[in-house]
């Protein structure tokens, strides 16, 4: 048992006379960290920018309630009323009549030929 943990710790299982098939799991075994590592930063930005993204969405969805609300109270006629007073402008106190056109019908070619 203690020879055993001798040849650990001195590495005997690194340069012994079948140490190749050693080398190429320990290769192997760094290879899948890396890949793990790198799969967990490339999860830890996507959710960085998941984040960013659910932060301006919630920002602009403020920013469009608050423009929406200023555009209800721009449309309000008391507001249009106040502004255009300034300008000389007041609302009619006489209610707008309906206007009539009626079409007279023009005789073609054919129709004044008949007659």
């Amino acid at each position: 048992m203690k020879a055993n943990v001798y040849s650990l710790l001195k590495a005997k299982f690194l340069v012994s006379d079948d140490s190749l098939k050693n080398w190429k799991f320990i290769v192997f075994l760094i290879v899948l960290a890396m890949i793990m590592i790198a799969n967990n930063h490339r999860y830890d930005a996507k959710n960085y920018r998941i984040t960013e993204l659910t932060n301006e969405v919630k920002e602009l969805r403020s920013k469009f309630v608050d423009t929406r609300s200023d555009l209800m109270k721009l449309k309000m006629e008391s507001t249009i009323t106040t502004k255009m007073e300034a300008r000389g402008i007041r609302p009619s106190e006489v209610p707008p009549q309906k206007i009539k056109v009626l079409k007279t019908e023009e005789k073609g070619i054919v129709n004044k030929l008949w007659q």
